[in-house]
């Protein structure tokens, strides 16, 4: 089976519902983020935290330009997640205390500093709870408050099929299609630096757990738990292997508990009986198998998000929508939910809050 990436070929949970239709990112302002921190700086420590909005700039352009214009080593920043350049995001930035006396030199357009405090310790990649949206759809059909309305309702129920988004893959898969070359072929073979290779074959683990999400919405097991998979605790992210499908797929059906789906590699729980099956039925599909991402640490993710609080206000062409997401989730995936067209996204969108 040839692998390739095309979102019609990936099923919604809310299919039967009407869609809102619309688009986003018709305007800057129309896609905002805010990072929810892990944890509040305590005030006192030899890290400076730094909160900043920036409009139109990716993470790591802020980052060049707190480099260049103050000196400050790429060493030592810390950062919890990368933000998209097609927004106004706001998330904390640390650098050695001893820095910052520089900070008050710092001026660059779209860029402002919301608060500073102090940590004992550098922020650190995935320092965080996840991210809160608020997000403009234009062009939206008759309707559309009830619509997205129903829709949110629903999902509720369900719960949102926790989909890596396009921007992983690129818009055709090509960063997957090439991460299967690479593993499929040698992993020294190509001119790319390893940092690239990994990324790529990390593109490939996310379509590969894409697809076994698509399996089980498809058969209708989205809601349930198989038996031997290996199921998360929504409450307390406790893990533990399913040993009776009847009794766990209530709990699954109330939302307390739900599948989760390898990142392939050497140190993940491994499912068991008919969970096994199916996973081992999409790395077929490819032609690939576990000993392929031997080298890899791998990891289990979670297949369904708990939606939480929304919020909807009605515009003249369409409606704004605020919701919560827990780190390494997508926004586009919930928005495919309820616009019900595919929803692409910017390159370089955040993906490596995980």
């Amino acid at each position: 089976m040839k692998l390739e990436f095309d979102w019609n070929d990936f099923p919604l949970v809310s299919s039967a519902l009407p869609g809102t239709g619309g688009r986003i990112r018709a305007e800057l302002e129309d896609f905002q983020v805010f990072e929810n921190p892990a944890y509040v700086p305590s005030g006192t420590g030899d890290h400076t935290y730094l909160r900043l909005e920036k409009r139109g700039h990716t993470t790591k352009f802020l980052v060049d330009e707190l480099h260049r214009q103050l000196g400050i080593p790429y060493k030592d920043f810390g950062v919890a997640g990368l933000k998209d350049r097609h927004a106004i995001t706001a998330q904390w930035i640390s650098i050695p205390s001893k820095f910052e006396t520089r900070v008050e030199k710092f001026a660059l357009e779209g860029v402002q500093i919301l608060e500073i405090s102090r940590h004992g310790n550098k922020l650190g990649m995935g320092h965080l709870r996840g991210n809160t949206f608020k997000l403009r759809v234009r062009g939206a059909s008759t309707n559309a408050i009830a619509k997205a309305t129903a829709i949110l309702e629903h999902l509720r129920t369900t719960g949102i099929p926790n989909y890596f988004g396009v921007q992983r893959f690129g818009n055709t898969g090509g960063n997957a299609i090439r991460g299967l070359e690479l593993v499929l072929n040698g992993r020294m073979k190509g001119p790319e630096s390893i940092q690239i290779k990994r990324f790529l074959i990390s593109s490939l683990q996310s379509l590969l757990f894409n697809y076994n999400l698509r399996l089980r919405i498809e058969r209708h097991i989205f809601q349930n738990v198989l038996l031997g998979d290996v199921a998360k605790k929504h409450a307390t992210g406790g893990i533990f292997t399913v040993e009776d499908a009847t009794i766990d797929s209530l709990r699954a059906q109330q939302l307390e508990i739900s599948s989760t789906a390898p990142l392939h590699g050497r140190k993940i729980m491994a499912a068991q009986f008919a969970a096994h099956d199916l996973e081992t039925e999409v790395l077929a599909l490819f032609d690939l198998g576990w000993a392929h991402f031997a080298d890899r640490k791998g990891a289990r993710r979670i297949t369904r998000i708990k939606l939480e609080e929304t919020q909807l206000e009605a515009t003249e062409d369409g409606y704004w929508i605020s919701f919560s997401l827990p780190k390494g989730s997508f926004a586009t995936v919930l928005l495919r939910e309820m616009m019900k067209n595919n929803v692409d996204a910017p390159e370089d969108e955040a993906t490596e809050d995980e």
